[in-house]
């Protein structure tokens, strides 16, 4: 997104105003979860740090003890959860922008060169390697690569080369796939033997599982600085309804079955590029860019039932326990957010936000009056939002920690104080 010169005209131009406190509401319900213990409703402490050479863009992902995650420097790493220590590393030829997924004892990884990888999630050796047509960045925000998903024997993921295809999952030989127009960076959506998928084309696909056909194909609106309306980003399914964002600050709930938009909100500075199933169909939590909250929206007609200032851009999407969910922001912070209210429990900051905040912010977050003199290019914003340690990765989570990972080469693991 042309982020620094659209943040000039409408977020610097116009004065910042407090946003709408969150709001419970009566109209939805809140079925009892399983866990509430496993909730991290009060501040948790840092229990390690790891460091690797470049940025962090991928999301982590726990399993059986083990952290694992991509890096800029082109490698995958396999931390021990309990000290942060390097299990093993697996080194690519790209970099890694892509989450991974697990099944069994098998781990697959997209990476930066072509490359789709399965790997012994024990000790990561390579069981087969499958070449696309090859990967590429869209521009400078296009930050990620598509993360895989399983469904039985299946592989599904989008490719740089605008391919969606689906792979065998034990011996990576090609089963189908489907040609769009340009790149196709979201992680795929499954649902009732359909995969979901947006493209930078403008479009969002179903397509069949078993044999990639398509079921049928969504224009986005498109906007004036983004006229071809780029489907960047991952959609979810809830309560039948595909819940996907787009480059047009257009956020489109589409019927899954027919392919019809049933409702679409606009949001007035910038994209909404996350969407989070809840743990009911009756709502979605929505993460935003520019406009820098996050809500909770009933599916069935896009109203609000809460929204929660966190005060910066949001891209990694939110991971929930039975009452809170845990977001993070390009600021360089992650939030403990009570998900009935919205309201904000805690919060916990990157080491370089806390090193360097005051060269760009005033004390209450907002951007200092100055900033203009500071950053003079969108290039210049970028390396600024890797200085404060932005969190563009969703964090992972089981019962004991919370693990995140950010643009200062750094991954964090918390724990329950």
């Amino acid at each position: 997104m042309r982020l620094f010169y659209y943040l000039r005209l409408l977020t610097f131009l116009l004065p910042l105003t407090a946003l709408a406190q969150p709001k419970p509401s009566s109209q939805v319900s809140y079925p009892a979860a399983p866990n509430p213990a496993d909730d991290f409703s009060s501040q948790p402490v840092l229990a390690w740090k790891f460091r690797a050479r470049q940025p962090f863009f991928a999301s982590p992902l726990i399993d059986d003890g083990r952290v694992y995650v991509g890096n800029n420097d082109s490698t995958l790493y396999c931390l021990d959860i309990s000290s942060g220590r390097p299990i093993w590393k697996f080194p690519t030829k790209g970099p890694v922008r892509s989450g991974i997924c697990i099944d069994n004892d098998r781990l697959f990884l997209i990476g930066g060169d072509s490359g789709v990888y399965c790997l012994n999630k024990t000790n990561g050796r390579v069981n087969w390697i499958f070449r696309t047509g090859g990967e590429h960045m869209y521009d400078q925000y296009d930050y990620y690569q598509s993360t895989p998903v399983v469904k039985g024997d299946t592989l599904f993921f989008g490719s740089g080369d605008g391919n969606v295809y689906a792979l065998n999952n034990r011996t990576g030989t090609l089963i189908w796939k489907f040609r769009t127009e340009n790149v196709v960076h979201g992680k795929p959506a499954l649902y009732n033997g359909r995969l979901f998928i947006g493209s930078f084309d403008g479009y969002t696909y179903a397509l069949n599982t078993s044999d990639g056909s398509l079921v049928w194909k969504l224009k986005s609106l498109g906007q004036r600085f983004f006229p071809k309306g780029e489907m960047q980003f991952s959609p979810i399914v809830a309560g039948g309804i595909v819940f996907i964002g787009g480059r047009d600050f257009n956020l489109y709930a589409i019927d899954a079955e027919k392919g019809y938009c049933r409702w679409n909100k606009q949001y007035p500075r910038g994209w909404a590029p996350v969407i989070t199933p809840t743990h009911h169909d009756s709502a979605v939590l929505v993460g935003t860019s520019d406009d820098k909250v996050l809500l909770q929206l009933q599916t069935e007609d896009g109203k609000e039932i809460w929204r929660t200032n966190v005060k910066f851009n949001i891209f990694g999407s939110s991971v929930l326990t039975a009452n809170m969910c845990y977001t993070a922001t390009l600021m360089g912070k992650i939030f403990g957010i009570d998900l009935r209210t919205g309201g904000i429990s805690w919060d916990f900051a990157t080491d370089s936000y806390k090193e360097n905040r005051l060269k760009y912010f005033k004390p209450d977050d907002t951007y200092r009056d100055d900033i203009f003199s500071i950053l003079h290019s969108q290039e210049e914003y970028l390396e600024f939002l890797n200085k404060i340690g932005a969190i563009y990765s969703s964090p992972a989570i089981d019962k004991e920690h919370i693990v995140f990972s950010s643009t200062e080469g750094a991954v964090y693991c918390l724990k329950k104080a």
